[in-house]
């Protein structure tokens, strides 16, 4: 998954970026308003931290910039404000949750991972694909009843395909939703990760589910086909 984080304290986002990296997740960071505003027109992100007091524009500018385009999108707010008045406003603005400065990482992940869960419509922890099951809760793979090992970014990609099936991901998609800025260009990396991926997924199994599509990209097939 893809989170765009947007704070400019730099402690603080090299903090809450590393943590939500340890975590598995594609972390891109801005520093202001527009940068802010710019990346989040430019992608889709499947959750955004906005902190409010933001260089160039507010964070509540960029909130409600964001909503104008995305209605969907989870945003949790990151504030030192903690007036009822203040909340309400973000509320009113498109927030879905907030978080009061200091916190603690525990509690962000959890909300993370709460917003995550409930997402943009509502949606199963557990992503099934023919005899493959992917919980998105506990992060664990299984398939026909085995469990598979995987690396962050084999998981991040394996959760990608599973959550789109039958569909066809070209490499420039499936680096933009895995991975972050610093890997844009170089989509060889996603057939590395693919092979990797067989060798867990496929190859110790009759019924191979991650097709590729030669000049596209690749996918998990919607019903296993040998």
């Amino acid at each position: 998954m893809r989170l765009l984080l947007v704070e400019d304290e730099k402690k603080v986002s090299d903090l809450v970026a590393r943590a939500l990296r340890a975590e598995r997740y594609a972390v891109d960071v801005a520093e202001d308003g527009p940068q802010g505003w710019g990346l989040a027109e430019s992608y889709s992100y499947d959750l955004i931290i906005l902190d409010l007091m933001l260089p160039g524009f507010s964070g509540t500018e960029l909130l409600k910039r964001i909503r104008r385009k995305n209605q969907e999108v989870p945003i949790l707010v990151l504030t030192a404000r903690d007036a009822t008045e203040e909340k309400v406003h973000n509320f009113e603005a498109g927030a879905d949750d907030y978080l009061t400065k200091p916190f603690a990482f525990a509690e962000l992940l959890m909300r993370v991972k709460a917003l995550l869960r409930r997402g943009p419509v509502a949606r199963s922890s557990v992503l099934r694909v023919a005899d493959l099951e992917v919980d998105r809760l506990t992060q664990q793979v299984r398939r026909a009843g085995r469990r598979i090992d995987l690396t962050p970014k084999e998981y991040a990609l394996l959760e990608y395909l599973a959550a789109n099936p039958g569909r066809v991901l070209s490499r420039t998609m499936i680096i933009e939703h895995v991975w972050d800025q610093s890997f844009e260009g170089l989509t060889n990396i996603v057939d590395v990760y693919v092979r990797h991926l067989r060798a867990k997924v496929d190859d110790p199994f009759p019924v191979k589910l991650i097709r590729t599509v030669r000049g596209v990209g690749y996918g998990l097939n919607d019903e296993p086909a040998p």
